[in-house]
């Protein structure tokens, strides 16, 4: 990605002058103010905070308009003392990051306020618009053919997405084969390290191909779904997949299965995502087991709980005494059951946030042998020593999954 040299970004924090307040008053009393001021390339149109506050979403890449002055853009952001602010500015999008002088997406801002402040910014260039990448998909170095639908739109979720399928090499040349089908949430994250600012991908079509050239696993087509500003909701299985999965089923998948030579039904459809993506593959397994016959949960936030959910939502800590215990142990315990017939791969690694998974992966692991399922042939779940939650380590253990979803399958050449 070419980034123009003059991204610079200066960091400055100064308390402003503030009143005297009287004797013996906190500063509660007077605080605080926190102003953001940064300056951009000239003509990027609509720029965006987002945070931790309430009034930034918190944390959605559309929810706070600066103010807009020439270069300049403005925003005025009240919160007590002692808070920890953390933000970020966008285009309105989470594809669209403010970008650092390498190029990259810059890591959250961070300050302490503990009275009235200021803090500026000079952001020299935010990620490009994903379809500048998408029109130059043979930009990207994916190996075989990328096909992307812009803009889909759902009667059941609020925003349109985009829509990437990937076809393996060969493709065009067996015009008689058909294949499995993985879809994968975060599609962004999948095949092109243009669309993030990291660089971070998860390098799909390496891992496909090289498992094929070894001949574990068919040639399978991957449709990878682009996320949404209600990323969290939508893929929540206690809040919005429900809506989420008859975008997939009734919308998405007749689409795919018309235009591209598919296979059909649950034994050659599976399903894969990360964190969250984790826990929607998991509920459109085991809620449309008639649709999608296995899964890939890589780190899934089976964390999430009310309580969770509620400090998301506000970021207050104590999240209002709302209940800690996850929603996923909360449904083992009512008796929920699993179908017949399916197959669950669950991974997680050791460091960060994946360090708070291993007790909930331990409960999903003890109900699944209390409904008789067979630890290697009807679920996995491994951890990943030293792993991270983040696309690189999810890229590094890529193959798993893959190989047992897809071991010992085949195209099926008579059409």
């Amino acid at each position: 990605m070419s980034i123009a040299s003059r991204t610079v970004l200066l960091i400055t924090v100064a308390s402003a002058a503030c009143t005297e307040r009287p004797a013996g008053e906190s500063a509660d009393a007077h605080c605080c103010s926190v102003t953001v001021r940064i300056t951009v390339p000239g003509d990027i149109g609509d720029v965006y905070l987002t945070g931790n506050q309430e009034p930034l979403g918190p944390w959605r890449p559309d929810s706070y308009l600066m103010a807009s002055d020439g270069l300049e853009r403005l925003a005025q952001i009240e919160m007590p003392a002692g808070t920890e602010f953390e933000y970020k500015f966008t285009l309105g999008s989470w594809n669209r990051q403010a970008l650092g002088p390498s190029g990259t997406v810059l890591p959250n801002f961070r300050v302490l306020v503990d009275d009235s402040l200021e803090v500026s910014h000079d952001i020299g260039a935010f990620q490009a618009d994903p379809v500048t990448y998408i029109d130059d998909w043979q930009g990207s170095g994916v190996q075989g053919t990328l096909v992307y639908w812009e803009d889909v739109a759902s009667n059941h979720l609020a925003r349109p997405r985009h829509v990437g399928i990937w076809l393996p090499p060969g493709y065009d040349a067996a015009a008689e084969a058909r294949y499995p089908v993985l879809y994968m949430h975060d599609g962004q994250n999948l095949f092109d390290p243009r669309l993030i600012g990291s660089g971070e991908i998860w390098d799909v079509d390496d891992a496909v191909v090289r498992l094929v050239e070894s001949g574990t696993i068919p040639p399978v087509i991957v449709v990878g779904v682009f996320n949404s500003a209600d990323r969290g909701f939508e893929y929540s299985p206690w809040h919005g997949a429900r809506d989420y999965a008859r975008f997939l089923i009734d919308e998405l998948m007749p689409r795919v299965n018309e235009e591209f030579s598919t296979l059909t039904g649950p034994q050659d459809t599976a399903v894969m995502g990360s964190s969250m993506g984790g826990l929607l593959s998991y509920y459109l397994v085991t809620n449309h087991p008639d649709v999608f016959g296995a899964c890939g949960c890589i780190s899934s936030h089976f964390v999430l709980s009310e309580a969770w959910a509620a400090r998301f939502a506000s970021d207050d800590e104590t999240a209002g005494g709302a209940d800690e215990t996850p929603y996923i142990v909360r449904d083992i315990a009512n008796g929920f059951t699993v179908p017949d017939g399916v197959r669950y791969w669950f991974d997680y690694g050791t460091e960060g946030l994946d360090a708070e998974y291993h007790e909930p992966h331990l409960a999903v692991r003890e109900w699944l042998f209390q409904q008789g399922l067979s630890e290697g042939a009807d679920f996995v779940i491994r951890s990943y020593e030293g792993a991270h939650h983040n696309e690189a380590s999810w890229r590094e253990r890529l193959d798993d999954p893959l190989t047992f979803l897809f071991a010992a399958r085949g195209a099926d050449e008579d059409g």
